[in-house]
């Protein structure tokens, strides 16, 4: 297996520092799939470019982690899976719902079940949705700018788990009671 570094602010390329930064700023700490991801300077600016308009677009953040965590899921990334079982249950997620996301299983919420079914599906299909999966969605009270923004929120975390997949970054100690699977 390759082994990839796990990069400070002092170890990464410069044209990695400012991107860095400003995930230190947002984590408090440089978390370590991010300190893998500075190796590339192109790849961790654009998370860094679509991780602040995923973060701060319409969804409420607890609706972004069951997003987020479905996408680790169902791209079977442990690290993300570990972080964001962290970050939903403190953002408010159900305890309940994280581990039936974490199983595969739809969240017991309408609108937490729409939203991850939805993120499963665009990954399962492939962004080839049909007229049932458009219309499960939109009924569970969400519009087409949800729909379409739920296409962004896939994008940022398909960045990082595929990145983990390919990295494979420690898991810090603040996440291993989340360890998965």
């Amino acid at each position: 297996m390759t082994s990839f570094s796990v990069h400070t602010m002092e170890s990464a390329p410069p044209q990695s520092g400012p991107a860095l930064e400003a995930l230190q700023g947002t984590f408090g700490v440089i978390p370590n799939i991010v300190g893998a991801m500075a190796t590339s300077p192109i790849l961790i600016d654009s998370l860094v470019g679509l991780f602040g308009k995923v973060h701060g677009g319409s969804f409420p953040e607890e609706q972004v982690q069951v997003i987020l965590l479905t996408n680790a899921v169902t791209n079977k990334c442990s690290w993300a899976v570990a972080f964001h079982s962290f970050l939903a249950i403190k953002e408010g997620v159900d305890e309940a719902d994280v581990h039936a996301i974490r199983e595969g299983r739809s969240p017991l919420g309408t609108k937490h079940a729409a939203l991850s079914t939805l993120a499963r599906t665009l990954i399962e299909k492939r962004g080839h949705l049909d007229d049932h999966d458009v219309s499960t969605f939109l009924q569970a009270g969400f519009d087409k700018r949800h729909l379409l923004e739920t296409v962004a929120v896939v994008a940022a975390s398909t960045i990082t788990n595929y990145t983990g997949n390919i990295t494979h970054p420690p898991l810090e100690e603040a996440f291993q009671a989340r360890r998965w699977p």
